[in-house]
């Protein structure tokens, strides 16, 4: 499916013109330096870090500021920021941009994570609208000429939606686009994502693109939601796990690029999964730790091949490239096995009732007494 000359168009973000409309999501402990320069070798697009808690980066965390580097081959460089204290976010912005660390700053309104939405953070903060923009209006002050951006969620649970009020509040604060992730947080990633939302907050907020996300799991899939929702780019998370290429697929699609279909073969597959080692053995200065972090990829890359338990096991053991490279030299090649290695990846996890402060829904407004204990949501460590 390719789409028509109208909607096949370039994103952009502020000054930022994407070639292909299409947004790597941030993935804690996924996209970082390694995976998006994979990514970025098969396609085109915006790829943004994962999450960085403000407080962190304030604070320069050893590991935060190593999450915040960027390759010298990435451009344009993406940030995410989560936070909950207007000050602390809009300083972290300050700190980015006064030290040219990136082109490009996200603030993440979508974390589900019970650990997060419990303190008032993530997709509960939407919630309190006049704390939600105040963050917005800060961040965007702070950004100055960069390009600051929302990503958020339809809202706590189908009774308690917010992202229509959000998405207009973003506007109006000076965002320079907002993405929606079209679940609830109590949805977490289970069900299907519901498209109409992104249709109906593409109606409402006019003045900046709209981008959607949610059960993007191949080219296909984009064409089809830009289609049906009339947004103007998307944001594809679960679906590029172990298919970096997605993104080439993607720039195909959507005209950005003249790129042939992938025959995803198993070598195909295999090399892919060697590269993506490699990276992560540059990223963090030790083969033992890139090759540990690969194991959690394993999975992903396979899933749908010929390719037994004992050597799924085996790779997922492997400390050194010289390992992976003999284990990798076993396989040999196989065709490209079709369904089973497409559809839905990585952990959907089921409903659940979204843990939230005390009396978190009785007012769209903070009480002063929750204002402490929001900072509890300030995570010590970025990634979550």
């Amino acid at each position: 499916m390719t789409l028509a000359p109208a909607l096949a168009r370039p994103l952009r973000i502020g000054p930022l013109r994407i070639d292909a409309p299409v947004v790597l999501a941030p993935m804690a402990g996924i996209t970082n330096t390694a995976f998006r320069r994979l990514c970025r070798e098969y396609g085109a697009g915006l790829y943004v870090s994962e999450m960085i808690t403000s407080r962190a980066l304030v604070e320069r965390n050893d590991i935060t500021m190593r999450l915040i580097r960027h390759h010298e081959s990435e451009t344009p460089r993406s940030i995410q920021l989560y936070g909950v204290d207007p000050a602390t976010i809009a300083e972290a912005v300050r700190i980015i941009v006064a030290e040219d660390r990136a082109d490009h700053v996200d603030l993440n309104f979508g974390c589900p994570v019970p650990k997060v939405t419990r303190k008032g953070g993530g997709a509960a903060l939407p919630w309190k609208t006049s704390l939600f923009a105040d963050i917005v209006g800060r961040a965007v002050k702070a950004a100055g000429d960069v390009p600051l951006t929302v990503k958020m969620r339809k809202g706590i649970d189908r009774d308690h939606l917010t992202f229509l009020d959000a998405g207009r509040a973003a506007e109006d604060a000076g965002a320079a686009a907002v993405a929606l992730h079209a679940r609830t947080a109590g949805q977490y990633y289970s069900g299907t994502a519901d498209w109409s939302a992104i249709g109906e907050l593409k109606q409402a907020v006019t003045s900046i693109p709209v981008l959607g996300n949610g059960d993007i799991w191949s080219a296909d899939d984009a064409v089809r939601m830009m289609a049906e929702t009339g947004c103007d780019g998307v944001v594809v998370g679960r679906g590029c796990l172990g298919r970096p290429w997605l993104f080439g697929e993607l720039a195909g699609a959507f005209g950005a690029a003249h790129t042939e279909p992938v025959d995803a073969t198993l070598g195909f597959v295999s090399a892919a999964f060697r590269r993506h080692a490699e990276l992560l053995v540059e990223f963090f200065e030790d083969e033992d730790r890139g090759c540990k972090d690969i194991r959690k990829h394993v999975a992903w890359y396979f899933k749908g091949y010929p390719v037994g338990g004992d050597l799924r096991a085996a790779l997922a053991r492997a400390s050194t490239l010289q390992e992976i490279d003999d284990l990798l030299a076993t396989l040999g090649d196989a065709p490209y096995p079709g369904a089973p290695a497409e559809g839905q990846r990585g952990r959907a996890g089921t409903p659940k009732r979204t843990a939230l402060p005390e009396g978190w829904l009785d007012s769209r407004e903070v009480a002063s007494e929750t204002s402490d204990m929001m900072r509890g949501a300030e995570i010590e460590n970025s990634g979550g």
